[in-house]
C-alpha cells in the first residue's frame, strides 16, 4: 500500500521547559501495555494479512562481526524476495510485489547492499555515529555519516550519547543529533536512543523529545546490543511523545523498535500499539520499521501453517 510522502520533520528550536515537563508514570505505562496482547485478536486470513504488512515494515538487519560480502549479498536477496513465492501465490499476493522496508547494515558493507538491491526501491540504512556504544570522537562520527551518504546509503541510523540523557545535558544532546541531521543530508536520519540504557522511562520520553526537536525522522528504541532492548512500555512513552510532537508541530516522526522482536506474536503487538496510539498511518514503512533479522524466519512459518496447516521447518525459510 502506497502512502502520500511526507514532508521531513525540519526540527524546532530547543525548549527545556517543555522538555522538563515530560514526566512517564511507569506503572500507568506498564498497566496500559499489558492491555494490548489482550484487547484484540487477529485471525485467520486478517492476521496473515497483518504479517504480511509486517514484512513490508522491516529492516531486515546484519550487525555481525563476521559479515562478509556475500553474507550481505544474501540478504539483500531475501529482501527482494522474502517469502517463498508458492506461499504468496496461495495467498492471493503474488503480485503485491512485497519486498522489506530496508536493509541496515554497517558502513563497510553499504556499497555492497547498494550494489545488490540496484532496481529493486529498497533503501540501505547504515549503523553510523560509532555504533553500538556512540563513544568515537565527534568528528569521526560525522564523518563516518558523510561516508555512509556518499556510498548511497538513504537512511542513516545514529547513536546518542547517553551520557548526555543521564545527566540531564538536554542542550548537548539537542546540539548532538542536529549536526547528524546535517550531516545526513537528504538521508533520512533514525535516532537510536539505546533506551536499555537510560534507566527510566521519563528520560526515555525527554530523549525522544528533544530528538525530534533537533530533526530526527525517526526515533529507534535500541541498538540491539544492550541487554534490554525493544518492549511495549518503553514503546508506550516513545510514541505518546511522537503524537504530543505532531500536535505540537504539525510534522508526523517515524517509529522503529529493534532487538528482540523474534516472533511473529510480537510483530502483531507493535502493530495493534502503533494502530490504537497512533493510527492506521503509521502503519506504513515511511513511519514505522522493525528492526529485525530473526524476525522474519517466524513469520514465514506462521505464514506457511496458514496455507498448509502445518508447521515447516526452520530451514524451510532460511536466512542468509
Amino acid at each position: 500500500m502506497s502512502a502520500a510522502e511526507l514532508p521531513r520533520n525540519p526540527g524546532q528550536p530547543l525548549d527545556l521547559e517543555v522538555v522538563r515537563a515530560i514526566r512517564v508514570n511507569r506503572s500507568a505505562a506498564e498497566r496500559r501495555a499489558a492491555t494490548i496482547p489482550t484487547r484484540r485478536t487477529v485471525k485467520r486470513e486478517w492476521q496473515a494479512a497483518w504479517l504480511l504488512k509486517a514484512i513490508t515494515l522491516m529492516d531486515l538487519t546484519t550487525l555481525s562481526g563476521d559479515d562478509t560480502a556475500g553474507n550481505v549479498r544474501r540478504l539483500c536477496a531475501k529482501a527482494r524476495h522474502p517469502v517463498r513465492p508458492e506461499i504468496l501465490a496461495a495467498l492471493g499476493a503474488a503480485d503485491l510485489g512485497i519486498t522489506v522496508g530496508a536493509v541496515c547494515v554497517y558502513h563497510t558493507w553499504v556499497g555492497t547492499a547498494v550494489d545488490a538491491l540496484q532496481g529493486s526501491g529498497i533503501p540501505v540504512a547504515a549503523v553510523s555515529t560509532g555504533f553500538p556504544a556512540g563513544l568515537a570522537p565527534f568528528e569521526t562520527r560525522l564523518a563516518e555519516i558523510a561516508a555512509s551518504v556518499r556510498a548511497g546509503a538513504r537512511e542513516i541510523d545514529i547513536v546518542i550519547t547517553r551520557a548526555h540523557v543521564l545527566t540531564g545535558d538536554w542542550a548537548a544532546l539537542y546540539d548532538e543529533v542536529k549536526a547528524f541531521r546535517a550531516a545526513c543530508g537528504d538521508a533520512h536520519l533514525k535516532a537510536i536512543l539505546a533506551t536499555g540504557e537510560l534507566a527510566t522511562l521519563t528520560n526515555v520520553a525527554r530523549a525522544s523529545w528533544v530528538a525530534m526537536q533537533a530533526g530526527a525522522d525517526f526515533i529507534k528504541t535500541s541498538t540491539g546490543k544492550e541487554g534490554v532492548n525493544a518492549t511495549l512500555p518503553v514503546s508506550l512513552a516513545m510514541v505518546r511523545q511522537i503524537r504530543e510532537y505532531e500536535a505540537a508541530t504539525g510534522f508526523k516522526v517515524g517509529y522503529k523498535p529493534a532487538g528482540g522482536i523474534r516472533t511473529a506474536k510480537q510483530a502483531l503487538e507493535f502493530l495493534l500499539l502503533m494502530k490504537e496510539e497512533l493510527g492506521d498511518r503509521w502503519l506504513h514503512p515511511d513511519l514505522f520499521r522493525f528492526g529485525a533479522s530473526a524476525l522474519l524466519t517466524d513469520i514465514e512459518r506462521q505464514l506457511e501453517h496458514f496455507v498448509t496447516g502445518r508447521y515447516a521447518a526452520a530451514h524451510r525459510q532460511p536466512m542468509p
